[in-house]
């Protein structure tokens, strides 16, 4: 499960040892851990990292195919947390240590930067491979993020990128050795922890209005 810890100016949020899936206590637990950093006070910045070989799986499908009568309340829950990285009032950075599948690739994307393992693991958006479609939000989140070239083929070919092609593709700010992917995403963050509060998430809010409305939108 995921557990959240400091190290002086940096938060250091460990999604998990497994797959990483969004689980409802998995959820929870990210929840939690976001409110506590946000309430915080003074300079802070957020690393995203993982205990294992996955960065996150995405979302549980078997449970949302078996449940289809709260799926819409589950993916607004995983848009919110989306939406909510994405508008922090503060630097954060996702520490890829391996794979990032779906919707674990989009929660890297609402980072302000990401840092992957270049020899092993796979950034992918496999919905189009698996006949699922994106959310408005979820669409809107990736073509914000990402160069427009690398939206489509990511998107449209569920192409899986190694952590060279993440950074040549522009998905990516750095790859790097796998001993050196926490360590260099914690002097990212700890290099600007000095902007956190209220002018940064307006500075955020303000760039990505447009996704953060879509991300937050009431479902039919």
């Amino acid at each position: 499960m995921p557990a959240l810890t400091r190290e002086d100016d940096v938060f250091v949020l460990n999604l998990g040892d497994g797959e990483n899936r969004f689980t409802l206590d998995w959820l929870t637990e990210v929840e939690a851990a976001l409110d506590e950093v946000t309430a915080a006070e003074g300079p802070r910045a957020l690393v995203t990292t993982a205990g294992g070989r996955f960065f996150s799986n995405g979302l549980d499908l078997d449970w949302l195919l078996a449940n289809p009568d709260v799926g819409p309340a589950y993916t607004d829950r995983i848009e919110e947390v989306f939406a909510r990285l994405l508008s922090a009032p503060l630097y954060t950075v996702a520490a890829l240590p391996g794979h990032a599948f779906g919707g674990g690739a989009m929660l890297a994307l609402a980072h302000d930067s990401r840092v992957m393992r270049a020899d092993r693991g796979y950034w992918s958006l496999p919905e189009a491979a698996l006949g699922l479609p994106f959310m408005p939000g979820m669409a809107a989140l990736i073509q914000a993020r990402l160069p427009q070239q690398t939206a489509h083929e990511a998107m449209v070919t569920s192409r899986r990128y190694g952590g060279t092609e993440a950074q040549a593709a522009g998905i990516v700010d750095v790859a790097v050795e796998a001993e050196a992917v926490r360590a260099t995403a914690v002097d990212r963050a700890a290099g600007h922890a000095a902007l956190a509060g209220p002018n940064l998430a307006g500075i955020k809010t303000a760039m990505y209005a447009q996704v953060l409305a879509a991300l937050r939108s009431p479902r039919p």
